[in-house]
């Protein structure tokens, strides 16, 4: 008999319990089973438990009072307890039951199910003593050939980060089955192995769902998202079915890159299949319309959720603060509170960006304040670098160095980061030199660090101090992150660096930027030279300038979408001011909507205006 399917038929008023079962219900069928005498045959009690147990883990306490007043319980019975406390609040109880088993006096034994659900509790708690005693157990039963075990030992060691125990694991099966080699994949995509684990992928006979949602996810998840894409294009041509799970990967992989149009693309192929709009699915959905610049359709998917979550709320509120919708932001919040949606950390992180973006200081001060005060939420690391950014972009530097103070645990490279780009705008030598040997002191390969400080001496044209700072990058070994704009045409996402001269169209490309540049003249246009850290001629540093990734992205745009077709550009570092003020005249001069989305916010360009309203 199997342990998990029980032989014996059910008795017909067992199948009243199901997911929709209350506890009145449950104690009127148990009052029917104890009059028909039905509750001293111990397979058909272990059934009446187990269904409880299963059905709805509200009724979980339930089932185990009854089975404590069963004098010999069987082993599905103890199994299906097992398996129910893996799924609940209380996994760890999962232990009791098997303790029961192997202490029992009617000479039970732990089966491979018993084994199967031990390891998916060790997962659920992320308890490696448990799992290494787990697994010692299955070698002591016999157990480790068996695939579902080997399987859920593998996934149970990824969970917890052990990607050497899972390769071990692995090694030992002679012929692993589709599962196995599913699981394996997944545990290399999940840690970052991505190049073994499309190997593993590639060589599998069979590819299950399950498979290529882990491959996806694991590109994904490790920045590769161009990799993800091309992937479930392939998925497609092959046929296979996508479900929730796939389609939250591609939509991260579409707002990585801010590749909207794929991202449209996927929302149809939901629609079109009919998926289920789950939770998940719908907030991926709008961090992806979010972050692609596109807070209209956000708002519209937000709207048409029926159920939405705290992370839903959060992401949406995000959307509007990195798209410079301060008040709408605000507005947002007060509708999320009033709704009963208790916010949590990272919704104030969101909401103090919004403030910040917008310049209202007070109001960021207040909400960084109810934390503590409303909800109880400790502010962490990440809460005082936006109260810091808070006071800095309004220029209240002093305040903002007072927050750095004021820290209760050792201020992190975040907060002193936001002074020092605080002090950039606001050319504070004497502050900035204190803001750049802070964050060198915390991240000595900070390139960001000596670049901001490079610039307030340039600003100053304090030529020598520049040179000392590129010596110092240089004799350190801090290399300056190039440059990387994005941007999507008709479906493919083209990456452009600076001075990048290798795209098939850079003649046509080269050309568009002279017209730029000519146009910008005319329309009195005059180089902000600050960035540029070298003390050269002006001409030269115009022209080191205008080879900025982003305005080579732009003049890519311009020759490569439709006059009315908004130019979407994604960049790795924060635009420079040139950068910023040039794209301000090229949308006016050209009539282009242009967004630009850095790696702090966006900012949207349209008729010479942008959306930061000056508040950097």
């Amino acid at each position: 008999m199997s342990s998990l399917r029980c032989t014996i038929a059910k008795h017909p008023i067992i199948f009243l319990v199901d997911t929709s079962t209350t506890l009145n219900q449950l104690k009127q069928i148990h009052n029917q089973l104890l009059i028909n005498g039905i509750i001293n045959d111990p397979h058909l009690f272990g059934q009446f438990v187990a269904s409880i147990a299963l059905n709805n883990p509200i009724n979980l306490t339930y089932s185990n009072r009854l089975l404590d007043h069963c004098h010999n319980p069987t082993l599905f019975t103890f199994n299906s307890m097992i398996r129910a406390h893996c799924k609940s609040s209380t996994p760890h109880r999962s232990f009791e039951f098997y303790k029961r088993i192997i202490t029992s006096t009617h000479r039970l034994s732990p089966d491979n199910y018993t084994f199967n659900f031990l390891v998916r509790t060790c997962a659920q708690i992320l308890s490696l003593e448990a799992g290494m005693l787990v697994h010692c157990s299955v070698l002591k039963h016999g157990f480790d050939s068996d695939p579902h075990v080997q399987s859920g030992l593998i996934f149970m060691y990824a969970a917890m980060g052990c990607l050497d125990s899972c390769h071990k694991v692995f090694d030992q099966i002679p012929v692993p089955d589709l599962v196995c080699q599913t699981a394996i994949v997944s545990a290399c995509a999940k840690w970052g192995e991505v190049v073994l684990a499309r190997k593993l992928f590639d060589e599998m006979p069979v590819r299950d769902l399950i498979a290529w949602s882990a491959m996806i996810a694991g590109y994904a998840q490790c920045g590769l998202s161009r990799k993800a894409l091309d992937l479930f294009n392939l998925m497609q041509i092959e046929g296979v079915k996508v479900n929730e799970v796939s389609m939250v990967s591609v939509l991260s992989a579409c707002t990585h890159l801010g590749a909207l149009n794929q991202g449209r693309w996927a929302h149809a192929y939901i629609e079109k299949n009919r998926l289920k709009m789950t939770v998940t699915l719908g907030t991926a959905l709008i961090d992806m319309y979010a972050k692609c610049g596109d807070m209209n359709k956000a708002m519209e998917v937000f709207r048409c959720m029926g159920e939405k979550n705290v992370y839903t709320w959060t992401s949406v509120i995000n959307g509007l603060a990195m798209n410079g919708a301060g008040e709408k932001c605000l507005e947002l919040f007060s509708m999320m509170k009033q709704a009963g949606v208790r916010p949590n950390e990272v919704t104030f992180i969101s909401v103090i960006r919004g403030c910040s973006v917008v310049g209202l200081v007070e109001e960021g001060r207040e909400h960084f304040d109810s934390m503590r005060r409303v909800y109880g939420i400790e502010p962490q690391l990440e809460h005082y670098g936006c109260l810091v950014d808070l006071y800095g972009r309004a220029g209240r530097l002093d305040e903002a160095l007072n927050a750095i103070d004021d820290m209760p645990m050792k201020p992190h490279a975040g907060a002193w980061g936001a002074l020092l780009n605080a002090c950039t705008i606001y050319k504070n030598t004497e502050m900035g030199e204190l803001a750049s040997r802070k964050l060198v002191e915390l991240e000595a390969k900070n390139h960001g660090a000596y670049v901001l400080l490079s610039n307030i001496y340039a600003d100053s044209k304090e030529w020598d101090k520049v040179t000392d700072v590129r010596q110092v990058m240089k004799a350190k070994g801090v290399k300056k992150l190039p440059g990387c704009s994005a941007i999507e045409v008709d479906g493919e996402v083209h990456e452009f660096f600076v001075e990048d001269k290798s795209h098939p169209r850079y003649n046509e490309i080269e050309f568009m930027l002279g017209e730029i540049s000519r146009r910008l003249r005319s329309a009195g246009y005059v180089a902000n030279t600050k960035p540029v850290l070298f003390d050269i001629e002006e001409e030269e540093k115009e022209d080191a300038l205008c080879k900025h990734s982003e305005k080579i992205a732009i003049a890519f745009g311009l020759i490569s979408l439709k006059q009315n077709q908004p130019i979407r550009i994604v960049k790795n570092l924060r635009v420079c001011w040139d950068c910023h003020d040039v794209t301000m005249m090229i949308s006016k001069i050209f009539d282009r909507e242009i967004t630009v989305r850095d790696r702090n916010r966006f900012h949207h360009f349209k008729d010479g205006h942008c959306s930061c309203k000056g508040y950097w």
